[in-house]
């Protein structure tokens, strides 16, 4: 195993660690860093702003979803709210629930209690890019609660000149009956809806993943590989609470 390498994990060997300093000196660094922080903070406030100030397009308001009763339109997915947000969940056609996105089961399972966001009038969705009744079983054997739709009969107009397949926060605005599309991120825009990265960042050791500048000798992710950090032993992690529960994971429609 080489310096660098923490696939094995070697019970004698800690982790390198960073050096240690008195009270005073901690403090000061501390506070060097925060003046960072809080630019990257006022940074984050001006783009929202300039978010804010995007102009439109407007979407046909009746492209068709699939939901629990049947075909319902977009501008049902509102629910009679002002604002809808809605995430595109990647899907694969035919797999096995241990071959699900592990991405989009990483950051739909943060998703968790809505009343703030109805608070400002802001419907949350999914709109999963594979069939509704498939889909909707994985939605019940990870637990979530969430409205849930099927994209698929309109996924190529909902998604226009974008990567179909791929996932994406898309937000919406109504005005009567009319729908408009305001705002749209993919890949690493989606981590607005996780925490635990948030928090994870915190840390000293981090993501622990092989991207990260980090110094020499910091553990990385040990049982995942490379390219899938939010899979474990094969599976999305959070699949793995699940299955020691004893729910199906069987996604066949009718089993």
């Amino acid at each position: 195993m080489t310096e660098h390498d923490s696939s094995t994990p070697d019970p004698d060997r800690a982790p390198a660690r960073p050096p240690v300093a008195d009270r005073a000196a901690f403090e000061a660094e501390v506070a060097s860093l925060r003046l960072r922080e809080k630019a990257h903070t006022r940074e984050g406030d001006a783009i929202a702003a300039a978010r804010r100030r995007l102009p439109m397009v407007e979407v046909d308001a009746t492209l068709e979803l699939t939901g629990p009763d049947g075909p319902v339109t977009l501008l049902d997915a509102f629910e009679g709210r002002r604002q809808l947000i809605a995430y595109y969940f990647m899907w694969h056609d035919g797999h096995e629930a241990a071959d699900q996105c592990e991405g989009c089961t990483w950051v739909t399972n943060q998703v968790r209690e809505l009343a703030f966001l109805y608070s400002r009038d802001i419907t949350y969705a999914v709109f999963c890019q594979g069939p509704y009744e498939e889909s909707r079983r994985y939605r019940d054997f990870m637990g979530w609660e969430m409205p849930w739709y099927s994209a698929l009969p309109s996924n190529d107009e909902l998604l226009t000149g974008r990567q179909v397949g791929s996932m994406h926060i898309v937000c919406y605005l109504r005005d009567g009956d009319r729908v408009y599309e305001t705002y749209w991120t993919t890949l690493r825009g989606v981590e607005v809806m996780d925490y635990d990265y948030a928090l994870i960042d915190l840390t000293v050791y981090g993501r622990q993943e092989l991207w990260e500048d980090s110094p020499s000798g910091w553990p990385q992710t040990m049982d995942a590989p490379p390219e899938h950090p939010m899979r474990t032993n094969g599976r999305p992690i959070p699949q793995w609470s699940r299955i020691e529960e004893g729910r199906s994971d069987d996604l066949t429609p009718g089993s």
